[in-house]
């Protein structure tokens, strides 16, 4: 992951000297990037609550939001989810994040249950190195698997696709190596003909998106507004990669100094 970072500010660099942004520098064009709000909906006691938080997190113009399940009965998650759709609507686009919480046999349950409830994907639902037993959710369920935040470079996403894990992939930039891994894992995903979405990372991610030929969703977090001069904008449920040299990323110097730890 150090690695990853240095991969990343030097392709920052090698923009900024060519006088493009990042998403230029690497051959692609900038536009719009389909964004989904993953700032928030944590484990609530009462599905009512969650529904008010799916509802702030949608005023910032996002047309899609990822909810995280896991509560202790799937009754619970059922009725969680469930009140969030209510609250919504049927337009916007929700996904669901159960963090690797799940044996096969209880998500196998969990995703049946799911399965008519109008979501746009599961996210791990298991170990996330189980490629095995999540193929056999891919098999089995209906609504579409999602895994790939844990995928540690390119080989480990090549070995997933290889036994047919998933139905999407979604690389931490971190993880995959950077810009330079990135560009690998989209590589696979194109030869796969699997849509790729992000883990974190929004601001860089945005432009890597821009030049995947698979690109499905953006995954939002506002973790860095407060250290950056200028935080990611979404517009229209898509994130907005600005058109400055570099990634984009400008730090506000004396926020990073504030928030910094003794």
């Amino acid at each position: 992951m150090a690695m990853a970072g240095l991969d990343v500010a030097a392709w920052d660099a090698m923009a900024i000297a060519a006088g493009v942004p990042l998403a230029r520098f690497l051959g692609g064009d900038l536009k719009p990037i389909p964004a989904y709000n993953s700032c928030g909906l944590g484990l609530m006691e009462e599905p009512a609550a969650v529904a008010d938080e799916a509802e702030k997190l949608l005023a910032g113009g996002f047309r899609a939001i990822k909810l995280r399940l896991g509560y202790p009965t799937a009754e619970q998650d059922l009725a969680t989810v469930r009140a969030v759709r209510r609250r919504i609507g049927d337009a916007v686009g929700l996904m669901v994040d159960y963090n690797q919480a799940l044996s096969i046999a209880e998500a196998l349950r969990r995703g049946r249950m799911l399965d008519e409830e109008n979501i746009l994907w599961l996210e791990e639902p298991i170990r996330h190195d189980n490629y095995c037993g999540s193929a056999q959710l891919t098999s089995e369920l209906k609504t579409p698997i999602q895994i790939g935040e844990n995928f540690s470079e390119a080989a480990a996403m090549a070995a997933a696709l290889a036994v047919k894990a998933c139905d999407y992939v979604m690389p931490d930039l971190e993880r995959i190596g950077g810009v330079s891994g990135w560009q690998r894992a989209a590589a696979l995903a194109f030869v796969n003909g699997i849509e790729m979405s992000s883990h974190l990372n929004p601001e860089v991610s945005a432009h890597l998106l821009a030049v995947t030929p698979t690109c499905h969703f953006l995954e939002y977090v506002d973790w860095a507004d407060k250290i950056v001069q200028e935080p990611l904008q979404i517009v229209e449920g898509a994130a907005v990669v600005r058109d400055r040299p570099g990634n984009g990323l400008i730090w506000d110097v004396d926020a990073v100094q504030h928030y910094r730890l003794p």
